[in-house]
């Protein structure tokens, strides 16, 4: 609860620092943060032009295109992917401020987490203009991505601060973050859907990922109309998740954060 304290009580400098963290990140190229928007929207681009044109995929739930039903869990898995990645090593990234004594170093987690939702946020608008230029209008369902959004911030943090809190220590470890978030993408249904395939009792262990359910939950905002409340099993045990990795990346900071100085 301490971090959480923290946190609130600095909120104007998180969002500062998180501003100025995306700036900067781009500083110093011709096209500066345009950069930030085109890879992720080219990646898109892309997997539309080989899907949809190449491979023909058949449409998903219903009468939606199978690029509309991928865009949809894809999106929040890019977030997801660069929040974690940026944040592991944000106490190696910010060590100068680490090694101040006043600064709250506990907020340099949630700043990396915050400054890969700018794109995050573009990205959605994105996918919401595509839906509308193939005919498909989100509706009013649309309005839970707030909630969907605040999930996947909650469960990056609380990834990251286990992970930041291990990297000054042995650095090879965000290589290793990285790897297991882009192996990650393929054990979410994110490409491949769930409900056609005879996954028996394998299916039990996919919905065990988190992301499993916001992934679902973007595409029942998008494409199912379906509200995150008429899903309870899932919700509670989505929070269940978040509150025990939270916790567990709480011990860790709070353990390792008094030697960070030492071996940065």
């Amino acid at each position: 609860m301490g971090t959480v304290k923290e946190v609130l009580s600095n909120k104007r400098l998180v969002l500062s620092l998180a501003v100025n963290d995306f700036i900067n990140k781009y500083a110093g190229a011709y096209f500066g943060i345009i950069w930030a928007f085109i890879q992720p929207t080219v990646t898109v681009m892309i997997y539309m032009f080989v899907f949809q044109i190449g491979f023909k995929a058949e449409p998903i739930s219903g009468n939606y295109p199978y690029v509309l039903w991928l865009i949809a869990g894809i999106v929040p898995w890019f977030f997801f992917a660069e929040g974690i990645v940026n944040a592991t090593n944000c106490f190696i990234e910010y060590s100068y401020l680490v090694k101040k004594v006043v600064f709250h170093i506990s907020v340099l987690p949630l700043v990396k987490v915050l400054s890969s939702l700018f794109i995050h946020l573009f990205f959605i608008g994105f996918a919401w203009f595509v839906f509308l230029c193939m005919g498909r209008f989100p509706g009013i369902h649309m309005i839970q991505i707030i909630y969907y959004v605040i999930c996947l911030v909650c469960l990056i943090t609380s990834i990251a601060y286990f992970t930041s809190s291990i990297t000054p220590f042995f650095k090879d470890f965000s290589q290793i973050v990285n790897i297991v978030t882009q192996i990650g993408m393929w054990l979410t249904p994110i490409m491949w859907n769930y409900i056609t395939m005879d996954l028996g009792s394998f299916l039990l262990v996919f919905k065990l990922n988190p992301m499993f359910y916001i992934v679902q939950g973007y595409r029942d905002s998008f494409i199912d109309k379906i509200w995150f409340w008429q899903r309870p099993m899932m919700t509670l045990y989505f929070w269940s998740i978040v509150f025990a990795i939270f916790f567990i990346g709480q011990r860790a900071f709070k353990t390792l954060k008094d030697h960070f100085a030492d071996v940065l």
